[in-house]
């Protein structure tokens, strides 16, 4: 009896794991589209599945920019991504500029170049770094939750890009204000770094 219960416990724990691996990412809708609380439904229009955000850009200056603008068009800028597993980000780096090393806890990203070319990169959980250059209309695909990066490899001209995400609030952690900008203490970094506080807190600095 006591093994047969061992193989029921066994067996649940491996069905809850795989309901849990089946479920992950944004729920699938049980009707077309969600309208947020206090809309009536009848008054939806075209209106409500287009997003203008991104007319912005045209006036867009990047002089004076040593890293990319970000233009992002997630749930919380348009809330007709509600339940539809998208979401997209502009980005335009100015010459030899970069989006410094990040995450997206929630969603993989596929990057298309518009313009100009990139040096792209992740790193695996196994520490191996994967890089590419890319030229327009080239894309590449960072796996989700993965440590990566994109750096403008032209001194004399900007390079636009599109970040198509997989969920509609993949999350963006930033890695240099996320462990320096953050509030975690200087001799815990030090520590972390193997480096000396002195220069943890100039990073902190620069994060501010």
């Amino acid at each position: 009896m006591d093994k047969l219960c061992s193989h029921a416990a066994v067996f649940l724990i491996l069905a809850i794991g795989n309901a849990v691996l089946v479920t992950a990412g944004d729920p699938d809708l049980l009707k077309d589209f969600v309208v947020p609380l206090g809309l009536d439904p009848t008054t939806i229009t075209s209106q409500y599945f287009t997003f203008t955000g991104f007319r912005a850009l045209r006036e867009a200056n990047l002089t004076g920019r040593t890293t990319a603008l970000v233009t992002k068009a997630t749930l919380k800028e348009f809330s007709a991504l509600e339940g539809q597993g998208v979401s997209v980000a502009a980005i335009m780096y100015p010459p030899s500029g970069m989006n410094p090393p990040h995450v997206h806890p929630r969603a993989s990203e596929l990057l298309i170049v518009l313009l100009g070319s990139l040096e792209v990169g992740f790193v695996d959980t196994t520490n191996k770094l994967y890089t590419q250059t890319l030229q327009a209309p080239d894309m590449f695909v960072f796996p989700k939750g993965l440590v990566h990066f994109q750096v403008n490899t032209k001194t004399d001209s900007p390079c636009i890009a599109l970040g198509i995400l997989g969920s509609a609030n993949a999350g963006t952690v930033l890695l240099p204000s996320t462990l320096f900008g953050s509030g975690i203490s200087a001799d815990i970094l030090a520590k972390a770094f193997k480096t000396d506080e002195q220069t943890i807190n100039k990073l902190i600095e620069a994060n501010k």
